[in-house]
C-alpha cells in the first residue's frame, strides 16, 4: 500500500524527545521557548507562541483580535471545518466566502462584496500550501477597518513574494499535525508582530496566569501567581517541542523534496484532458503539503470511483478540501450560502500521495495508475 501521507521523522529526532523526557521538564517549559525563539527567526516574525494546535491558535488570535459575540468574520468555506470553528468559539458568524478556482484560495472581491457593518475580520487560508494574496487583502482590512488574520495551517515553509508565510500579517497561525510538513504529534504555532498580542496570547493559553512556570520556577523568591483573565489550557509540552526544534532545521529540505514529487507529476499529468494541475503563479512558491488535482465532468472517472479504483490498486489517497457551509454544524448559516465554485472544487478534486521520502517506484507507481484510468 502507498500511503497518502506520513511524517518524515529520525533518530535524531527520537533522541531530542528521549533526552527531554529524562530532563524532568516535560511541560511547557524551555523547549517551547527555544521552539518559539527558532519558528520566530526562521519566518522572519517578531514574535511566535506555541499552542496546542492549530485550531486554539485560531481560537486565540479571535480572541486577541477583538472578535466577540454577534461579529461577522469572513472566511473561506473550502477549508478544514477547524477555520469556521475558531470563529464560532467566540461567538461570532463565520460568512463563507468564494473562491477561486485555480488556487483554491479566497478570492478578494467576493469578500469585499460581502463585508458589511458587522464584519470585524477576514481570515485567509493558504490552502495546501500554497500562499493567498496577502497583499490583496492586507488593504482591503485596512480599508474598512478589520483585522486580517492568516490560517497558515498548511503552508510552513511556504513563501509569498520573497518572504516566508508567517511574517506579513499580525496573526498567523500555524499546524504541526503530522499530515503537515514538519510535525510535533499535534500542535500550533501563532505568529506576531505586535508585542501586545505577544503578551496575551501567553497569557491566555496558560489559564490566563500572570506568570509562567519557568519564571516561577527558576524565581529565588516565592511568587503568588495571579489570574488576569478568563485563560485556556492551549499549551504545547516540551516534549512536542523537542520533536519541532529538531523537525524545523529539516523544513526547507523537506519542502524542497515536495516541491520535486509534485514537478514529477506536473510532467506526468500535463497532457491528460479534464485534469487541472495546481496553479502556482509567480512569486508564489507552495511547500505543496498536499497535492490536488481536479478532475472535469467529462473526465471517464468520477472523483470518487477513481479514489476506490486507486485504493483497490494499493494507493491511498483523500478527497479535495471540505465544503465547511454543507456540513451539520453549518446548517444554520450553510444552508443560506450558494458557492457553486466551492462545492463544484469539493467534489470533484482528489489529493494524491505525497510524502519524504516517496520512492521513484512509488512515485512512478501513482503516476502510471493514474493515467491508466483516466485514459480515454
Amino acid at each position: 500500500m502507498i500511503p497518502f501521507a506520513k511524517p518524515f521523522l529520525t533518530k535524531d529526532d527520537a533522541q531530542s524527545v528521549f533526552d527531554t523526557v529524562l530532563s524532568g521538564w516535560v511541560t511547557q517549559g524551555p523547549r517551547v521557548a527555544e521552539f518559539e525563539r527558532k519558528f520566530a527567526d526562521f519566518v522572519g516574525a517578531k514574535y511566535a507562541v506555541a499552542a496546542s494546535s492549530c485550531t486554539s491558535a485560531l481560537h486565540l488570535s479571535m480572541i486577541v483580535a477583538g472578535i466577540k459575540p454577534g461579529d461577522e468574520v469572513i472566511c473561506p468555506s473550502l477549508s478544514f471545518i477547524a477555520t469556521a470553528n475558531a470563529i464560532r468559539y467566540v461567538g461570532a458568524c463565520p460568512i463563507f466566502a468564494e473562491v477561486d478556482p485555480n488556487t483554491y484560495n479566497i478570492d478578494p472581491e467576493y469578500a469585499e462584496r460581502i463585508i458589511t457593518p458587522r464584519t470585524k475580520a477576514i481570515v485567509i487560508v493558504h490552502q495546501l500550501g500554497m500562499p493567498s494574496d496577502i497583499d490583496r487583502f492586507s488593504p482591503l482590512c485596512e480599508k474598512y477597518g478589520l483585522k486580517l488574520v492568516e490560517d497558515a495551517a498548511c503552508a510552513a515553509g511556504s513563501v509569498y513574494k520573497g518572504r516566508r508565510i508567517g511574517c506579513h500579517s499580525e496573526l498567523v497561525c500555524f499546524s504541526f499535525h503530522p499530515r503537515k510538513v514538519i510535525t510535533t504529534g499535534d500542535g500550533g504555532m501563532i505568529t506576531t508582530s505586535k508585542e501586545e498580542f505577544y503578551i496575551r496570547l501567553k497569557r491566555l493559553r496558560h489559564h490566563g496566569m500572570s506568570i509562567s512556570d519557568p519564571e516561577r520556577h527558576l524565581s529565588r523568591r516565592i511568587i503568588l501567581e495571579d489570574y488576569l483573565e478568563l485563560g485556556y489550557n492551549f499549551r504545547m509540552t516540551d516534549i512536542q517541542a523537542a520533536l519541532g526544534i529538531k523537525q524545523l532545521e529539516k523544513l526547507d529540505w523537506l519542502v524542497a523534496e515536495r516541491r520535486k514529487t509534485a514537478d514529477k507529476y506536473n510532467r506526468a499529468f500535463q497532457d491528460l484532458p479534464y485534469v487541472r494541475l495546481p496553479f502556482e503563479k509567480e512569486g508564489y512558491y507552495s511547500n505543496f503539503q498536499s497535492y490536488g488535482v481536479y478532475l472535469s465532468h467529462q473526465a471517464r472517472l468520477s472523483r470518487n470511483d477513481l479514489m476506490q479504483k486507486l485504493l483497490d490498486q494499493g494507493i491511498s489517497t483523500r478527497r479535495g478540501v471540505m465544503a465547511i457551509h454543507r456540513e451539520k454544524p453549518y446548517a444554520d448559516i450553510g444552508g443560506r450560502t450558494h458557492l457553486p465554485i466551492t462545492e463544484d472544487i469539493s467534489d470533484h478534486s482528489i489529493l494524491l500521495p505525497l510524502y519524504v521520502p516517496m520512492s521513484d517506484e512509488e512515485v512512478e507507481t501513482v503516476i502510471e495508475k493514474f493515467r491508466n484510468l483516466l485514459a480515454t
